[in-house]
């Protein structure tokens, strides 16, 4: 499948509006692939206000990487708080920053104020703050588990 065919922005990039079906709409015959639902998953558990990058989700599975958590997210990630799943510089989705910023200041998710030289003046994420580690969550699998090192 070409970058155009998947919303236009390639792996790491949320579906938009238009994009592919809900999860819960998608037809029996389509069958979600197993690393995908594992992705959704651990986006599922990512709380309000908080973040974790793709490369986060890949360590946290203990599989694939962070351009693998991308496609994933590009291609099923509207069934899931896709807003939560991040670039770990801390900048929004190109042609999704709009949307993801209302999440994110419904959320409380810490932002960077841009400044006013920046194009657009879009906030970036503030990654200290917002960055989840995935603690505190009943049955955290994957290398997020207990005894690894917090992200921030």
């Amino acid at each position: 499948m070409s970058q155009d065919q998947t919303d236009g922005g390639g792996p790491g990039t949320a579906p938009a509006g238009g994009g592919p079906p809900e999860y819960a709409e998608l037809p029996a015959y389509a069958e979600l692939p197993a690393y995908a639902e594992r992705v959704l998953d651990v986006a599922d558990l990512i709380p309000p206000g908080r973040v974790m990058t793709y490369g986060d989700v890949a360590e946290w599975l203990g599989d694939g990487g962070p351009r693998q958590v991308g496609r994933a997210m590009a291609l099923y990630g509207s069934a899931v708080p896709w807003w939560r799943v991040v670039r770990s510089d801390g900048t929004l989705l190109p042609s999704h920053e709009l949307r993801a910023l209302e999440h994110y200041r419904a959320e409380g998710t810490p932002l960077r104020e841009a400044s006013r030289q920046a194009e657009g003046h879009i906030p970036k994420l503030d990654m200290r703050r917002a960055r989840w580690d995935g603690r505190g969550v009943e049955g955290a699998g994957g290398a997020g588990g207990e005894g690894e090192e917090a992200h921030t």
